[in-house]
């Protein structure tokens, strides 16, 4: 089999992997020079994120790449303790959830899909994709084509795939939400601890790197420019402090959202990660994982490409849909005014050390299908 693969990013290096676990011959085209460069901000990987990173061999070079995460605490805007739960995994769960900057994790699953045999081209921007009786062809900017069995667009949020797998598919939306990030110095923030503040304003987290401070803020805005960040977080103590204290941030960007994609997939063309669905809610990289595994897991178990996409799509539906329910609950959270952010703590102080672990047991449960030997 051979599979061209559109992105180079979290998604598309890990399909890129897998892809190369089951045989396939792969070329990943990624459109900037450098996937692995200094693109985004810190993220998080959960339990269900790891395990599938487990699965394909790269577990310990994830690791590597950043710090794990024993503890979630969930604070009021007041600086009230909400909550402290285990974060992105069960109590009882081994694993534990790993931070690191993005650049580093795609530059951990870049590099082992490499190791492995795939062929990365940076630089070069896909122009169109379409199907033939026996594969897929794609042409890319500048003229040049490349043919394949299957083609799998890990291109993101701004697909170009998707408009051309179904040219009425929905486009990304702002979701009423910027986000800012940064790294501070001081002292007082507890290391293993991921922190999330329902602030006035938006929310913010903020976690111990080593002997720095990695934050991120999401602030509720129409408009937003980050000489305002100081002021939307006057009246909270601890993001007040962690702004002061900041030594680099990173330019502000506008949030996105994309309504449910009715169409992942031809019978040559696949969409994953969030070229399909932009999940959010902390999940985003680790669906894109558990994408890139169970796509290779179908294309190996099925005789054909076009089954193994029509399995694909049966397999990942459902759990997707329910993590976009969860997400959009997240964001309305962030988007919360004043009154109805502190009926929100109130409630969360009652509810989530009653509830939050069998609430959220489906999804750092998960265990992904294994790749057959």
């Amino acid at each position: 089999m051979r599979a061209i693969v559109i992105g180079g990013g979290v998604g598309g290096a890990t399909a890129a992997l897998a892809l190369r676990r089951i045989g396939a011959e792969v070329t990943v085209y990624e459109a900037y020079a450098d996937p692995a460069g200094d693109v985004g901000s810190w993220i998080s990987l959960a339990a269900n994120g790891l395990r599938a990173v487990d699965a394909l061999g790269c577990l310990e070079a994830v690791r590597a790449a950043g710090f794990e995460i024993e503890r979630q605490r969930m604070w009021s805007a007041g600086g009230m303790l909400i909550a402290d739960v285990a974060r992105g995994r069960r109590e009882s769960d081994t694993l534990r959830s790993v931070s690191l900057m993005r650049g580093r994790l795609v530059a951990a699953l870049r590099d082992a899909a490499a190791e492995a045999g795939a062929k990365i081209v940076t630089g070069v921007r896909l122009a169109a994709a379409a199907e033939t009786e026996s594969g897929v062809v794609a042409t890319l900017e500048g003229g040049a084509t490349d043919t394949a069995d299957v083609l799998v667009a890990a291109d993101g949020i701004w697909s170009t795939v998707r408009g051309a797998l179904d040219p009425a598919a929905p486009v990304p939306q702002y979701a009423g939400l910027y986000s800012i990030s940064g790294v501070a110095h001081l002292d007082g923030v507890d290391p293993g601890v991921f922190n999330m503040t329902f602030a006035r304003n938006g929310a913010f987290l903020h976690v111990r790197a080593g002997d720095a401070v990695w934050w991120s803020a999401q602030v509720n805005a129409a408009q937003f420019v980050v000489e305002d960040l100081a002021g939307l977080f006057r009246d909270e103590a601890v993001p007040s402090a962690i702004i002061a204290a900041t030594a680099q941030v990173h330019s502000a960007t506008p949030m996105h959202v994309l309504e449910p994609v009715k169409t992942w997939h031809s019978d040559r063309i696949v969409l994953i990660g969030d070229a399909a669905h932009p999940v959010g809610a902390g999940q985003g990289a680790s669906m894109a994982i558990e994408d890139g595994l169970a796509l290779a897991v179908c294309l190996q178990a099925e005789p054909t490409v076009a089954r193994a996409l029509r399995r694909y799509d049966g397999e990942r539906r459902p759990r997707i849909v329910k993590v976009l329910g969860t997400a959009e609950d997240n964001r309305n959270a962030k988007k919360a005014g004043p009154v109805k952010r502190r009926m929100q703590a109130a409630m969360m102080r009652i509810f989530v050390p009653m509830f939050y672990e069998k609430a959220t047991a489906w999804l750092y449960s998960y265990e992904p299908a294994k790749l057959a030997k």
